[in-house]
């Protein structure tokens, strides 16, 4: 083959798939804004969401600040900025550790759910039942998860940072030998609002994109069970690397100068 041909059908191919992934983001977000709404349907998104995905994201916040506090001690010791562990440890939390892990966390827990189950629907032609019911599969299958989604992921980053804060604090106080009164000082004394809107606003972009991608990859899904299986591949895998995208496009956003 024409290498040239083959780069250029990958590419067309890319493009296609970005424009069937845009149109199916616009209709998602038009029934998200639209009623009715299915409370039940959205409750349980919260529930799996949110509440079934704090012990993985503790997890992963408390053992990621024990582990910065270490090694920024470890760092700094060599010029005697020992002080600013506390500063690192919250700023790092809050702007990005917070957000991303407990982002990349949940993508592999609930976006892959939501492609197996809504996957399964769409093989098992579900979905096209719904359609005969006079039932709009975007506004009772996706709309729910979208909206669980980027409403609980910023509560699951607040609780993250908190978490992360708190394992940071353990370390630096019982291990390193540090004050609690100073270290508490030094941690509020240099974190501002805008330190944590940003998290925050990165979280609720996450869980969108997870929701989407989970959404998006189970609806188009096909053959069965090998579909379905490459459909939570594909949501996971895409989610995280539209995740660490959108994490530096907000970044720049909030703390470009």
């Amino acid at each position: 083959m024409n290498p040239v041909a083959a780069i250029g059908s990958v590419f067309l191919d890319f493009l296609a798939a970005c424009g069937r992934l845009g149109l199916f983001a616009a209709v998602s977000v038009g029934q998200m804004a639209r009623p009715p709404y299915y409370p039940r349907l959205i409750l349980r998104q919260v529930i799996e969401i949110g509440y079934f995905s704090l012990p993985v994201v503790g997890l992963t916040a408390i053992f990621s600040g024990m582990v910065l506090a270490l090694q920024s001690f470890t760092g700094f010791a060599r010029f005697e900025a020992e002080s600013a562990i506390a500063t690192v440890v919250v700023l790092s939390m809050t702007r990005e550790l917070g957000p991303v892990l407990a982002g990349l966390m949940v993508a592999g827990r609930v976006g892959a759910a939501m492609a197996a189950e809504i996957g399964t629907m769409r093989v098992t032609e579900q979905i096209d039942a719904l359609v005969t019911l006079a039932t709009d599969p975007f506004r009772y299958l996706v709309a729910p998860r979208l909206i669980a989604g980027t409403l609980m992921l910023p509560c699951l980053v607040l609780t993250a940072d908190i978490i992360g804060v708190f394992g940071g604090y353990m370390v630096s106080v019982h291990k390193l030998g540090f004050g609690p009164d100073t270290y508490l000082k030094n941690t509020f004394e240099h974190l501002e609002a805008m330190d944590v809107i940003s998290g925050l606003v990165k979280a609720a972009a996450f869980g969108f994109l997870i929701a989407l991608m989970g959404c998006y990859h189970g609806y188009h899904s096909k053959g069965g069970a090998q579909g379905v299986g490459a459909a939570t591949t594909n949501a996971v895998v895409s989610a995280s690397i539209l995740i660490l995208t959108s994490n530096y496009l907000i970044t720049e956003a909030f703390f470009a100068r």
